[in-house]
């Protein structure tokens, strides 16, 4: 038994695969690697904004000023 193998046997036995028929384990499968594709893809997308953003903030002279609105005062 090679390396590849037995990692999948162990993916086997750890998720409790081993006893679905072929099409539930397939089933499942997919579904797990739509979850993953989900979540690797929103999370590289989060990670480049929140990159590009900091990018931006640290070459451009961003200083954040507070601006009072005048307000006439009542007398």
């Amino acid at each position: 038994m090679n390396w590849i193998s037995r990692k999948i046997h162990l993916y086997n036995v750890t998720m409790g695969l081993y006893m679905l028929d072929w099409w539930e384990r397939y089933l499942f499968n997919i579904l797990i690697l739509v979850l993953l594709w989900f979540i690797f893809y929103n999370g590289s997308r989060s990670a480049s904004e929140f990159y590009n953003r900091c990018i931006l903030l640290s070459l451009s002279n961003y200083r954040p000023t507070m601006r009072i609105p005048s307000v006439p005062l009542l007398s």
